[in-house]
């Protein structure tokens, strides 16, 4: 079942987040920028109410939240209802999707992923962008989980196991990034980086691959 219920009842406070904090969410921005391939047509899964993909140019998105959904429709998006491990979309439909602060909250992310896989075409690219939980403020997070609005449900991941499940799925040709470097919100220094490791936000490309091309 979606992880619906912290994004129903906050749903301003998940728009404040960004006002209050519009230098770390420049910077989220920018790394998946670094990353982002050109597309025709691209989907948003878990597009929430529309902060990455309305700047990035994604016109579709996935989200089970009735309120989030509807607060990106009042911003011209397209959302259809729908969970990452069911999306409704025919195969081969998209050439690239995005899963942003999403892979946490969702059930199965094997079957999320392998769901992704299969709405790209061939050739077609996946990004996931995620708190890294062996960070600084991915640990704090994870401490601090039942404390907060949005993460009690959320299960964090390393970016390790990130680029582990998007091979798994079927993703190869592997490529990330990090930014917000530091201990805390309030401290975060901005900057792109190759790889992980140091930036509490990492951003993952892979390429929906066949078996023989699954490469770093």
């Amino acid at each position: 079942m979606a992880k619906i219920e912290p994004f129903e009842k906050h749903t301003e406070r998940y728009e404040e987040w960004f006002e209050e904090h519009p230098d770390l969410y420049r910077w989220e921005l920018k790394a998946i920028e670094r990353l982002l391939p050109a597309f025709s047509e691209g989907v948003e899964i878990g597009i929430g109410t529309g902060r990455f993909a309305l700047p990035l140019g994604i016109r579709l998105g996935i989200e089970p939240s009735p309120k989030m959904a509807a607060r990106a429709m009042e911003k011209g998006l397209e959302v259809i209802p729908g969970t990452a491990e069911e999306i409704p979309l025919p195969d081969e439909s998209v050439d690239f999707a995005l899963i942003v602060t999403t892979i946490c909250f969702v059930d199965d992310p094997r079957k999320a992923l392998q769901e992704i896989r299969r709405i790209l075409r061939p050739g077609g690219w996946v990004i996931v962008g995620f708190v890294d939980r062996e960070t600084p403020l991915g640990r704090y997070y994870l401490e601090h989980r039942n404390e907060s609005r949005f993460y009690a449900p959320a299960t964090f991941f390393s970016a390790k196991e990130v680029a582990g499940l998007l091979r798994e799925a079927g993703f190869g040709k592997l490529e990330a990034v990090q930014t917000l470097f530091g201990e805390g919100l309030e401290s975060m220094e901005g900057g792109v980086r190759p790889g992980w490791g140091e930036g509490a936000f990492v951003v993952i490309r892979g390429r929906k691959v066949e078996n023989a091309e699954r490469t770093e």
